[in-house]
């Protein structure tokens, strides 16, 4: 990690997004970290509208993964490993499959599938700090 952006309201979660997103022009995967509440889903829901999507965009807690599509037909996986004990249950849904694609994954609770994830995942780290978020990329 070698950037970071301070957000004191979520209108200022877009232009984070966009800085992220050209800050890491050539990568697809990110794994994104933080205490519950911190802001992961909603920072990814600034991320998805950056990229053009104009789905509904929500937590996969209990679906795992959710799937959306840009205007220009981007695909993008939302995964959130949550609810997993173990990294098996990654590989019985299917998880390799979904990294493989061309396709932009971003990845809620990645220490559950740590040794999972591709080498080049960018890590994503949300710190609360009083009513500030503090992003680290």
């Amino acid at each position: 990690m070698s950037q970071s952006i301070t957000i004191s309201n979520r209108s200022q979660l877009y232009v984070a997004a966009q800085k992220l997103l050209q800050f890491h022009a050539n990568k697809k995967h990110f794994a994104f970290e933080g205490e519950m509440g911190a802001g992961k889903t909603t920072f990814i829901k600034e991320i998805c509208k950056f990229l053009g999507s104009n789905k509904n965009i929500s937590s996969p807690t209990f679906s795992i993964v959710n799937q959306y599509a840009t205007s220009s037909n981007v695909l993008i996986y939302h995964f959130d490993f949550y609810r997993i004990k173990n990294e098996q249950e990654a590989y019985d849904m299917g998880y390799e499959d979904y990294f493989a694609e061309d396709a932009y994954c971003f990845i809620e609770w990645p220490e559950k599938i740590k040794g999972l994830l591709p080498q080049d995942v960018v890590w994503v780290k949300i710190e609360v700090n009083n009513q500030e978020r503090i992003i680290h990329y």
